[in-house]
């Protein structure tokens, strides 16, 4: 009969139970960390004008829900042939009046956040603004570069202009703000198309019922302007300008 090795037998044993204890560990701070790092800021479910959608259990759930949509091909095809010229006929609009208040100009660097398939950066080219770009977690080049619009891939004080019509789907509504005013230059402005007081679509991550709280989170700027718009299914346009600059022209 073979004999066993008492102090192997106590090494395999200590070796076992520090694994095991090395795992609970882990899977406890593992939670704890999905919970701070994912869980949408609690205190905006307690202000007035906005309310965060339940259900994004964690940022890899929003992220995939996000993805559902931008990756949906019938979409993707609709966004690319019917609705092409249709919604660069409306940005167009939109951003020619902005150059005619001086807002922006031919010599503006702009973001446009959340762009999809860039249908408002051809437009903002198409008026002349040739130095536009946007962001979205799938690109459509050269429209638009890969980036999450809560942790943007640009240096500080990068552009003179953001536009973005969609801050209802920012999980961090707060993170979405804070990186258009870290990246906006002093006096640069940023323009929002939301949808005030009515429901926004399946995908939205939060509904607004005022501005608020965009007031609030915009807390390096000044507010410009607030009007109503048409402006595919969102029917207010914020403006604000970063603090601490002189007025483009």
């Amino acid at each position: 009969m073979m004999k066993t090795n008492p102090a192997k037998t106590l090494v395999a044993r200590c070796f076992l139970f520090s694994l095991l204890l090395s795992a609970t560990f882990f899977f406890i701070f593992s939670i704890q960390d999905r919970r701070q790092s994912t869980t949408a800021p609690t205190r905006w479910g307690k202000v007035s004008g906005i309310r965060m959608r339940p259900g994004y259990t964690s940022y890899e759930v929003y992220i995939q829900r996000q993805l559902n949509k931008t990756m949906n091909p019938k979409l993707r095809k609709v966004w690319t042939t019917r609705d092409w010229e249709r919604k660069i006929r409306v940005f167009s609009k939109f951003f020619s009046e902005l150059k005619e208040r001086h807002i922006i100009n031919n010599g503006s660097k702009v973001l446009c956040v959340g762009a999809r398939m860039g249908q408002e950066v051809e437009a903002l080219k198409r008026v002349g603004v040739s130095g536009s770009v946007g962001i979205d977690l799938v690109p459509y080049p050269p429209l638009v570069l890969r980036g999450d619009f809560h942790h943007q891939p640009f240096d500080n004080e990068t552009f003179d202009f953001e536009f973005s019509n969609v801050f209802d789907h920012a999980l961090y509504p707060e993170k979405f703000v804070g990186e258009i005013e870290r990246t906006l230059k002093p006096g640069g402005f940023c323009v929002l198309h939301v949808a005030v007081s009515k429901r926004a679509d399946k995908y939205s991550a939060n509904d607004l019922f005022s501005i608020n709280p965009l007031k609030e989170m915009f807390s390096r700027s000044e507010l410009v302007s607030v009007r109503k718009i048409d402006g595919f299914g969102l029917d207010t346009e914020v403006i604000f300008r970063k603090k601490g600059g002189s007025q483009a022209s």
